[in-house]
This record gives structure tokens, C-alpha cells and sequence, in this order.
């Protein structure tokens, strides 16, 4: 019997605490509270792995725009050192040039000199031998012969020098106006590019007040049909063909009284009227 007592009271005080337990959920809104709390930390976790997800989309995009700007850096960086090395090449191969050129013109100077001093050597020979003559001593034939040819000999060799060194200097002149005319060309292209970027960004801006942006066009909007057929000259020859076919049946000279000529480009839209037709536009 004592042993019957102990368990029997072990077993109240268990259905006590059992009881306990049990009570709430016999009250009438304790499982729609039980529901709303549950429901509550399904958001939580949710509310958390959406964060999270944001927060590792936010730090992929961050790394690929880190990546497509250290890209970027690295090609402007290339380029840079691309047109610095031409550059010099370009600075390089001028300062040869030019050196070549100081050192052929210092030939030619030299070369000049020398035919002054062979003129002044005759001229010289031909005073003193008018002096000599005028005190009666003739020098013989076979002097003034020896002479002149030497003389022709060294005009002909001094010739020779000068018609090698004008030909130098026409070939480095050649060299140098190559040079020159191969950067005139290079600043021109980058001229003509630029201004094909300038007019490629400014086709962008108009395509993008008459069609939108293409970036945040996506495939299924409303206007991608009309598109789709104005610009469908520029994907298909026959309908380019066509178009101009359509085109040149209005064709009017510009002074005509019933018509004008059609514009280079595109009729951009003018601005809304009022606001109800802004908010159609938008």
C-alpha cells in the first residue's frame, strides 16, 4: 500500500502538469494564435533568407562592377600605353631622321665649302699667274694642264658627293613626309571615329525617345511590333527597298506649293500638349 500511494500520487501531480499543458489549447483562439505566431516566423525566416539573398545578389553585382571597371581601367591603361609607345617610336624614329638629316645637311655644307675653296684656289692661281706674267715668268703648259685636271677632278668627285647627298636628303624628306602624312592619317581616323561615336550616340538618343530604351525594352512589350516594323529597314534589304520605293512616289522639290521634301532624319515628337496627353506618353 505505501508503495500503491507513492506511484498514485506521482500519476496526480503527472496529470496535473499534463493538464496544465493541455488547458491553453482548449481556450477558443488559442490555436489561431498559435497559427499567426507560427506564421509570423515563416515570414521572419523568409523576411531573413530574402535579405540574405538580396545582400549576395548586391555583393555579386558589386563584384562583377568592380570586375567590368578594373576591366575597363585595364584596356584605357593599355591604350594609353599603346599611344605612348607609338609616340615615341614616332619621336624616336623623327630624331633619327632629323639627326640623319643635321648630319647630311653637314655634308652638304662641307661639300659646299670645299667647291668655295676650289674657286677661290683658281681664282687665286689666275691672279698670280697675271702678276707673273707682268714680270715676264710664264709658267709651262704642262703646269696649267696638271692643274686643270686636277681641278676638274676634284669638281667631278665634289659633284658626285653633292648629287649623293641631295639624293640622301630627298629620301629622308620622303621618310619624313611619310611620317607625317601617316599621323595627318591617324588624327583623322581618330577624328572620323569620334565623330561616328558622336553620331551613333546621338541615333541611340533619338531611337530611345521614339522606341524607349533598348536596355529596359523587354521582348513582350505592347510597342515591340512597331519596333519591329520602323526599323525593319535596317535588318532586311527588301523592306529598305520597298521603303524607298514608298518614299520617292512624294518626292517634291523644296519650293513646292503643295508638299515638301522629306526630312534627312527623324521627326522627333513634339512636347505634350497638356497633362493628359503627358500622362499618355507615359
Amino acid at each position: 500500500e505505501a508503495g500503491w500511494a507513492r506511484v498514485r500520487e506521482e500519476a496526480e501531480a503527472a496529470r496535473r502538469e499534463l493538464r496544465e499543458v493541455v488547458r491553453p489549447l482548449r481556450e477558443p483562439g488559442y490555436r489561431e494564435a498559435l497559427r499567426r505566431k507560427a506564421e509570423r516566423a515563416r515570414k521572419r525566416r523568409l523576411r531573413l533568407q530574402r535579405r540574405k539573398e538580396e545582400a549576395r545578389a548586391a555583393k555579386e553585382e558589386e563584384a562583377a562592377r568592380a570586375a567590368e571597371r578594373e576591366a575597363k581601367i585595364d584596356q584605357w591603361r593599355a591604350k594609353c600605353i599603346q599611344e605612348v609607345e607609338e609616340k615615341n617610336r614616332e619621336r624616336e624614329l623623327k630624331a633619327a631622321a632629323d639627326s640623319v638629316l643635321s648630319e647630311v645637311r653637314k655634308k652638304q655644307a662641307d661639300t659646299k665649302r670645299m667647291v668655295d675653296i676650289l674657286r677661290a684656289l683658281e681664282k687665286l692661281r689666275k691672279l698670280r699667274k697675271e702678276a707673273a706674267g707682268r714680270k715676264g715668268v710664264c709658267p709651262p703648259p704642262s703646269a696649267d694642264e696638271a692643274f686643270e685636271n686636277q681641278v676638274e677632278s676634284l669638281k667631278t668627285l665634289l659633284k658626285n658627293r653633292t648629287e649623293l647627298y641631295e639624293a640622301e636628303e630627298r629620301a629622308l624628306r620622303v621618310m619624313l613626309e611619310g611620317e607625317q602624312e601617316e599621323e595627318r592619317k591617324r588624327e583623322m581616323e581618330k577624328k572620323q571615329k569620334k565623330e561616328r561615336e558622336k553620331l551613333l550616340q546621338q541615333k541611340l538618343e533619338i531611337d530611345s525617345k521614339l522606341f524607349g530604351d533598348p536596355d529596359e525594352f523587354p521582348l513582350a512589350h505592347l510597342l515591340q511590333p512597331f519596333r519591329e516594323y520602323y526599323l525593319q529597314a535596317e535588318h532586311s534589304v527588301a523592306a529598305l527597298i520597298q521603303i524607298r520605293h514608298e518614299w520617292d512616289q512624294y518626292l517634291v522639290p523644296a519650293d513646292h506649293p503643295e508638299g515638301s521634301s522629306i526630312p534627312p532624319g527623324w521627326v522627333l515628337p513634339s512636347h505634350p500638349a497638356n497633362d493628359t496627353w503627358a500622362t499618355a506618353v507615359r
